[in-house]
């Protein structure tokens, strides 16, 4: 083991012995004034928060980007952790222009000033996996050039291990590794930085995203130059804009907001829940206004994919909140999630009722993305872990509604969702072509084969060989059981029988003695005492090799 993967282990492990044993993975603890229970957490509890954000920061990029993926698990950790980790700061210092220069050429192929006719050497901004640089083009084009820090592919694999080892070995050990999951949610993370760590996935993402909102006028996604990108350099057009949270109250003023933020949240609800396509960090830091009014979408290194099955039942799920019924919404949530140890059911049933109520009771200020992220949060609580892809849609929504509210605070989220849920709804019922097709194909081979089968099934009927076969209890082992248990019970009753017998006879005089007790009580307690040793062997040796028998069988079952 390398000096640096011991350090690895090192840092990793403090970091466990510092948070392992607070009430890390707990879930919201709140009591019914809404105030955190201060009787399962500590006081200072958001100042341990912080410096557990601190800590990841500190330990590399790997353990950011960890963190980050963590503020969506709701179900997982408490309000104050999942807070301070949502402020985790990607930011780092800018490494030296000439590696940057290096990777570009090594990269491209090409020296820099053959590519580029400008090339900033200050970046624009500097984080944990690359930075940005202001370029222009051979051809005059002006484009960002986000360039991946040299060696943090090797840095982040070496984390891995780590991390893969320990949550391993957690699995393995721990009823907590056991109950939250911890290789389901390691094997997510890897995914979900592999694809960031691959530039010419991000390119792929922005070329789907303007596809997918080429129907929106006032929404713009930067284009990627794909002869400029590779694996560790992408290059995109550059887009001149503010930062949403660089709006104040004067400079909203002068824009007409309304319209853009109708088609943003439109156009959010319809690539989550009916393309199945998930923007994973839509805050408002990477949304820009442009001059001409628009809103561009930046960063999409994380992109997520929606199962069809999540997409169907998050539509339910909105739809049911809108409409206030939380006995649906506890169901919806029951067939996603996977229970754990300690799940109630009929508390979380409560619980969700009494949640979506008073969420409706809001009225239009209702925040879909708020309430998904609590759904997530009582979810955990009551030992039921929803699909990953819920906390992050609600992450993805809770972001959504926070640009949008800066943006325009009289927007009606509550309003929007019940429109656009319901069309969304309309249209999933439509059938593609392919899936017209595909039923077709199913169609015509049910069709060809029925007459097969039907007459098939009539002579078997009329010669009186038709059977059908049940899978149920095998009755054979059951009755063979059930003798060896009264064979076993009958063979004991003869015994006490014959012990007690030997006992009363012992009290008869008689003149045939051995050892100076009557003959015939010694020789049948002497049978008796056989006999019960005899049945403890046979008991121990027949179980025994059952209990061989059954694990032999598992293990077959298991390869």
């Amino acid at each position: 083991m390398s000096s640096s993967t011991r350090s690895r282990y090192a840092d990793l492990v403090r970091l466990l012995l510092r948070y392992g044993r607070s009430d890390l993975l707990a879930g919201a603890q709140l009591d019914e004034f809404g105030i955190e229970d201060v009787s399962s957490e500590s006081a200072d509890e958001t100042a341990q928060a912080e410096r557990f954000a601190a800590d990841l920061e500190e330990m590399g990029p790997t353990y950011i980007k960890m963190g980050q993926l963590l503020s969506t698990r709701f179900d997982l950790l408490p309000p104050a952790y999942t807070e301070a980790l949502t402020r985790l700061q990607d930011t780092v210092e800018p490494f030296p222009f000439e590696e940057v220069r290096e990777i570009v050429e090594t990269e491209l192929g090409a020296r820099i000033k053959d590519v580029f006719a400008e090339f900033s050497e200050e970046p624009l901004a500097a984080a944990s996996l690359g930075q940005v640089h202001r370029a222009v083009t051979r051809t005059g084009r002006d484009v960002v050039v986000k360039v991946q820090r040299p060696d943090v592919r090797e840095t982040i694999r070496d984390d891995m291990d780590v991390l893969s080892t320990i949550a391993g070995q957690a699995e393995k050990r721990t009823r907590v590794g056991k109950q939250y999951g911890l290789g389901q949610l390691l094997t997510q993370f890897r995914r979900s930085l592999v694809g960031e760590l691959d530039y010419r996935r991000e390119a792929k993402n922005l070329l789907r995203f303007i596809e997918l909102t080429k129907s929106y006028d006032r929404i713009i996604v930067p284009e990627p130059i794909l002869q400029l990108t590779t694996t560790r350099v992408l290059t995109m057009e550059h887009i001149d804009g503010r930062k949403v949270t660089d709006l104040g109250p004067l400079a909203l003023m002068d824009l007409d907001t309304t319209p853009v933020v109708e088609e943003l949240f439109r156009c959010y609800l319809r690539m989550i829940l009916d393309e199945g396509v998930l923007h994973a960090d839509p805050h408002p830091g990477n949304l820009l206004i442009t001059d001409d009014g628009r809103i561009a979408l930046l960063d999409l290194g994380m992109v997520a994919s929606v199962p069809a099955r999540i997409q169907d039942q998050v539509v339910k799920l909105l739809l049911a909140i809108s409409d206030g019924d939380g006995e649906e919404c506890a169901r919806i949530l029951a067939d996603l999630g996977h229970p754990i140890d300690g799940y109630d059911a009929p508390a979380f049933r409560e619980e969700v009722t009494h949640l979506v109520s008073e969420a409706v009771a809001s009225g239009p200020d209702l925040q879909a993305g708020t309430v998904l992220v609590e759904l997530s949060r009582v979810s955990g609580v009551h030992g039921l872990r929803p699909p990953a892809e819920m906390s992050m849609i609600g992450k993805a929504l809770l972001n959504l509604d926070q640009a949008t509210l800066h943006l325009d605070p009289d927007f009606a989220p509550a309003e929007a969702i019940r429109d656009n849920v319901s069309e969304i709804f309309a249209s999933s019922l439509k059938t593609s072509p392919g899936g017209i097709l595909a039923a077709a194909i199913e169609a015509k081979e049910f069709t060809a084969q029925l007459p097969k089968r039907a007459n098939r099934i009539l002579d078997q009927l009329s010669q009186g060989q038709f059977t059908v076969h049940v899978e149920a209890i095998d009755e054979h082992r059951l009755h063979v059981i059930l003798q060896r248990v009264a064979n076993r019970l009958t063979l004991g009753l003869i015994i006490a029988a014959t012990i007690i017998g030997a006992a009363m006879m012992m009290r008869v005089e008689t003149d045939v003695t051995l050892l100076g007790l009557p003959a015939i009580a010694l020789v049948f307690f002497t049978f008796a005492v056989l006999a019960g040793i005899g049945l403890g062997l046979q008991i121990l040796l027949t179980d025994k090799k059952v209990a061989r028998t059954a694990r032999h069988n598992e293990g077959s079952a298991g390869e």
